[in-house]
This record gives structure tokens, sequence and C-alpha cells, in this order.
């Protein structure tokens, strides 16, 4: 008597994929991050020393309003991308390493064993 062998059309899953509340948060941060001068933005935060940068040398790095800039880093704090800090007069912006490591574990491809 042959024993069948029950096959699966795909390895087994390497990690948890993403329940519709966390797809839905992934997406916002994924679509604040569509926007070039948001993309600009998070990149100089990323870039500096130290992870953080002051609001003034955000809004001198770009031809546009200060409101306008201010707009930006608010979309990027409220899809959890930034938090900021005020220290006397000036605001302090850093990125939220765990919003990046869900995006950063979405993009890359599970090891295979």
């Amino acid at each position: 008597m042959e024993i069948l062998e029950i096959l699966e059309c795909s390895p087994p899953p390497a990690r948890e994929p993403l329940d519709a509340e966390r797809a839905a948060a992934v997406a916002r941060a994924f679509k604040a991050l569509g926007d070039p001068v948001r993309l600009q933005i998070v990149s100089i935060v990323a870039s500096h020393a130290g992870g953080e940068v002051c609001a003034c040398d955000i809004t001198g790095a770009f031809e546009l309003s200060q409101p306008t800039i201010s707009h930006h880093l608010k979309v990027l704090k409220d899809v959890g991308l930034l938090t900021s800090e005020r220290r006397a007069s000036w605001v302090y912006y850093r990125l939220v390493p765990e919003t990046l490591g869900d995006l950063s574990a979405l993009l890359t491809v599970p090891a295979t064993a």
C-alpha cells in the first residue's frame, strides 16, 4: 500500500503576515512617504548624527514656507514616523525606530533555512 504525501503549494510563512489593522497603519506611513518632500524630511532626520534635527534645519533645506514644512512634519508625526521634543523655542525631530522597523520588515524577504 502506497502512502500519499500531502504537499502544500507554498512553504510555511517565515513570519506572521499583517492583520487588517496593522496593514492600515503601515499603508498610512507608506502613503505619507509617497510625497517627495516628506521623504526628503525623513532622509534629513535619518542622516543627522544622533538621529535628531532641529526644525530650523529642516525648514532651511527647502524653498517652501515654514507653514508648509510644518504641515509635512505634522503628517509624518501623525503616522508615527517622527516624534518631536520642544526645547526652549526650538523643536527637535527624531525618527521612530519601531515604525521604521515595521516598514523595513515588510520590505525584507525572510532568509531561507
